[in-house]
């Protein structure tokens, strides 16, 4: 198990920055270190499995893809080659438009995904909560995570 992530602090000792921002950042080291194991146990790279977890059953365009995961399209190409080469997704064109090409996970690839978000769930920063602990952290997370607020105009 990798050592826990020292908070940095000030030379007073507290933390340089706010403690909830260092505690994010910390967190979020945890989960993209014990995510990138989870995944490697079903032989996916980090970027193939977190594609893989986009994916309704129905499929997603490609492009919208790229758009969700925040890169570039022809990163969402070599994901879906080596995806495709693995049978767990295969490309489909749109019926309504043939240049829109779609990832749909393979049968083989809806077991992967609903695999490891199950594994994910079980994931030492979040089993470690309470079912009740868990619901509160979901409701601050959408809060944090909704579209900011129009600032009211100072009179």
């Amino acid at each position: 198990m990798p050592e826990p992530r020292v908070l940095p602090t000030a030379a007073d000792g507290r933390p340089r920055g706010p403690e909830a921002v260092e505690l994010l950042f910390a967190l979020m080291d945890r989960m993209r270190e014990d995510f990138g194991a989870v995944a490697a146990d079903f032989d996916l790279t980090p970027q193939q499995a977190v594609t893989l977890h986009q994916l309704t059953d129905e499929g997603r365009p490609m492009r919208e893809l790229a758009a969700v995961l925040r890169c570039d399209a022809s990163n969402i190409t070599g994901i879906g080659d080596r995806l495709e080469a693995a049978g767990l997704v295969e490309r489909r064109t749109s019926s309504t438009d043939r240049r829109v090409k779609a990832l749909v996970p393979t049968e083989a690839g809806r077991r992967v995904r609903d695999d490891l978000g199950a594994r994910v769930a079980e994931l030492p920063p979040i089993a470690a909560l309470s079912p009740d602990e868990q619901q509160t952290l979901v409701g601050l997370m959408r809060k944090m995570v909704a579209p900011p607020q129009p600032r009211a105009a100072r009179p």
